[in-house]
């Protein structure tokens, strides 16, 4: 018996899907066959604009607003995704902040923030595909390479991160007996709005010159790992940090 979820309707959830990684990600499943949650939290045109990108190449998508931050949020997008598709194949988490702050006593707001946003939301999204996943299901968290540079001010953002990366190793021990696989992918640049903002173009050329291929990545090579692994052959890879970066880190 094949626990392959491609046996069965695929339906995914990917979490910030209105733009950047999460958005090409949201294309890349829907291309694939999945029919795609697009969940935002503030920018519903931008996921609409997602939604219909899909059906105009046939394929089939919905937007659910959510707030990954909020147990409440979480819960209607499982929901409502359930009540759309009648189950769920796979999930992919991708909805996060990344705020720049020093580790020092003024920057416990933004350090509070991006807790909430990147780790707790991490933590309820995960918690939801474990009682939702069909048998055979797929979660995939976002997670960075930067965690190996440790650059100053992105203490915050790697201490979440950090905390993603864990939340998966333990969720993949956890789910044991329901073949279901759980990863995590971990980018490096990609010139996503979220990375290129606040940043000086001679910043930007200096990053994409760090990998030994010399640019920086792009949405669509994140979405293509993460196809891998939610995909007929990425069914025997459990526990990772797939490291998407251009040898960066």
């Amino acid at each position: 018996m094949s626990h392959s979820p491609t046996s069965l309707i695929r339906s995914a959830i990917v979490t910030g899907a209105s733009r950047g990684i999460g958005r090409a990600i949201a294309l890349r499943l829907a291309a694939d066959g999945f029919k795609v949650v697009v969940n935002y939290s503030g920018n519903a045109a931008k996921a609409e604009e997602v939604v219909s990108i899909i059906r105009s190449a046939g394929g089939e998508a919905i937007s659910l607003q959510a707030d990954v931050a909020k147990a409440e949020d979480v819960k209607r997008l499982y929901a409502g995704t359930l009540e759309a598709f009648g189950n769920i194949s796979a999930v992919v988490h991708s909805a996060g902040v990344m705020p720049l702050a020093p580790i020092a006593p003024e920057s416990i707001d933004v350090f509070d923030r991006v807790i909430q946003t990147n780790l707790r939301g991490a933590f309820l999204v995960l918690g939801q595909a474990a009682q939702h996943l069909q048998e055979g299901g797929r979660i995939v968290a976002l997670s960075t390479s930067v965690i190996a540079k440790s650059f100053p001010q992105y203490g915050p953002y790697i201490a979440a991160k950090a905390g993603v990366e864990g939340l998966v190793h333990v969720l993949a021990n956890e789910l044991r007996g329901r073949s279901i696989t759980v990863n995590a992918v971990a980018p490096g640049p990609v010139a996503t709005e979220l990375f290129l903002q606040g940043k000086s173009d001679e910043q930007i050329v200096q990053l994409s010159k760090l990998p030994p291929l010399e640019r920086l990545g792009q949405p669509e090579d994140i979405a293509g790992v993460v196809s891998f692994l939610v995909g007929a052959d990425g069914g025997w890879v459990n526990g990772q940090v797939v490291r998407a970066n251009g040898g960066f880190a």
